[in-house]
């Protein structure tokens, strides 16, 4: 139909639309934010009304996915790999549930730990959730999982988990569209109690969802994801999957690996193509970007057969990425790598932006809390960590989302006090509230600073959904009218700043500070789109 050139997020941004979508919903993260981006900017999905959404927290985002295809249509939710530990509960169950309509999670992995506090691997999750995974080696395969897996979700009643990782999201190649289709009429469930998990219901679907197991492998061993491509030389069997695969073709001047390579897009592991290698090989390497998953299944699955390398015996590294070089070491083979790296493109640590709010926040916290001893300041996800190095050295935790509440509480409960947290805006809706109402609920002595710049900043401008309403949030959970005070953080506002959390530090009970200024980058935006259309208008 049409060739574009797309990112990998956008490949399943646009697959999405093509294959039918009705909704999608997701809470900004790197590597996945683009994916919603792309629904939201798309002049195609605006006029197929489509519903695009970015909720609170990926465990709303996926509780709304799973609420559309309850009514028959196809949704799909995205998140980053540690937003999938957010929406495990509602992910978990949904496999029990199953679906109505088509379901497919993407969860975008970040292996070397590019902007995340870890590098987990969403396979296991989708393993353990029992559902197919999917896993593209290109933007093509991107686009084309997409229709394959609403089928798939479809046919089975199952959500389809589809893992994509940092380099395929982020990298652009060329991709084929096919013919849209329309969008599923809207339909309730056949069974009145599918989604009611009462331990009696639940059993039986569980005994449902274990019964499918053998019509997954089935699948996975006739899909066209899976290929076995054969080599002359059977000292070595290769197993590969996603986009190691073209690690893999890369050391191969015209692309023809010498070697058997099973090519694994699909899961569950087809165990046909597995011990066709395995029967022809004298040992395998397998290289897969993330945890040894497919490793320690063959393992189980070969016994005594050839001998399997990889991330657990060394021959890959057990961390970070894979890239050529690595893959190429793995396999014996010489490797120039350029190990003097000229000064001008030496690394350089992440800054706050000149002009950002937080700087002139982070100054006043930092001068209040000099009587104290250090170590009393706790922090959350988002552009305020970057206050953890110099010139500030203003923060003593990053953890995970809403953990500066509920650890400065913890703290407390230990008998530091003062103790602080410091949270932004999306974070304390994502999942800081219900930490400060546990604060609040045990009178906890605790100096809760929200950093509300009005946006969701370091994922690129999304709306905030606490945005004009954080005070009456605080009030709502309980905090004291007079103990949730606001400051702009401006140079000019440093002493009475200094003054005002002098004085809620002394407060022997729940605090709200909320320091209001518009992030500098988004102010920036709004003005240049504010004297273009006034140019425009001109004309």
């Amino acid at each position: 139909m049409q060739r574009m050139l797309l990112l990998g997020d956008e490949a399943l941004a646009q697959g999405a639309i093509d294959a039918g979508l009705s909704g999608i919903y997701a809470y900004p993260g790197t590597p996945s934010t683009e994916i919603t981006e792309y629904v939201e900017r798309s002049k195609e999905a605006r006029e197929k009304n489509v519903f695009a959404h970015w909720a609170v927290n990926e465990k709303t985002a996926m509780e709304g996915a799973i609420g559309m295809a309850y009514a028959g249509k196809r949704a799909m939710v995205c998140m980053k790999h540690v937003g999938l530990n957010v929406a495990a509960d509602p992910f978990i169950n949904s496999a029990i549930t199953g679906t109505n309509g088509g379901l497919i999670v993407v969860a975008a992995d970040d292996p070397s730990m590019h902007s995340s506090q870890n590098e987990q691997d969403s396979r296991v999750y989708g393993k353990f959730a029992l559902i197919p995974i999917l896993e593209p080696v290109n933007q093509q395969e991107a686009y084309d999982m997409i229709h394959y897996g609403f089928a798939l979700s479809e046919k089975y009643h199952v959500p389809v988990m589809l893992r994509i990782t940092t380099r395929l999201a982020h990298s652009r190649a060329g991709v084929n569209r096919i013919e849209p289709v329309a969008q599923n009429v809207l339909k309730m469930p056949e069974d009145p109690k599918q989604y009611v998990l009462l331990p009696a219901i639940a059993r039986m679907r569980y005994k449902g969802l274990l019964a499918m197991q053998n019509s997954f492998i089935d699948e996975a061993a006739q899909s066209t994801f899976n290929s076995y491509i054969d080599g002359k030389d059977k000292k070595l069997g290769i197993i590969t999957t996603g986009i190691a695969f073209n690690y893999l073709l890369e050391n191969f001047d015209d692309r023809v690996v010498p070697y058997p390579v099973l090519k694994i897009g699909q899961y569950p592991m087809p165990r046909n193509l597995v011990a066709k290698l395995a029967d022809s090989c004298d040992e395998i390497l397998v290289l897969e970007e993330g945890a040894p998953m497919i490793e320690e299944l063959l393992k189980g699955y070969l016994g005594r057969g050839p001998v399997v390398h990889g991330r657990l015996d060394g021959t890959v590294p057990r961390d970070g990425e894979l890239n050529p070089v690595l893959v190429a070491k793995a396999l014996g083979m010489k490797v120039d790598e350029m190990k003097n790296i000229p000064e001008i493109v030496a690394q350089r640590p992440p800054s706050l932006c000149p002009g950002c709010p937080h700087i002139d926040s982070y100054n006043a916290i930092n001068e209040a809390l000099l009587p104290y001893t250090k170590g009393r300041v706790f922090a959350d996800i988002g552009c305020y960590t970057l206050g953890a190095l110099p010139p500030y050295n203003a923060i003593n935790s990053c953890v995970d989302m809403g953990a500066s509440v509920t650890m400065a509480k913890g703290a407390s409960d230990a008998g530091l006090r003062p103790a602080v947290a410091v949270i932004g805006d999306s974070t304390f809706t994502h999942s800081g509230m219900t930490g400060l109402l546990d604060a609040v609920t045990d009178k906890t002595p605790i100096t809760l600073f929200i950093f509300d710049n009005g946006t969701t900043a370091m994922t690129g401008g999304q709306n905030s959904a606490g945005t004009g309403r954080l005070d009456q949030i605080c009030l709502g959970l309980g905090v004291e009218k007079e103990h949730v005070r606001e400051m702009k953080p401006l140079k000019k506002n440093h002493d009475d700043m200094v003054n005002l959390i002098k004085e809620e530090l002394e407060y022997q009970g729940v605090s709200v500070i909320i320091s209001k200024r518009e992030c500098i980058v988004e102010l920036n935006k709004r003005m240049r789109e504010k004297f273009k259309n006034k140019e425009n208008a001109k004309v």
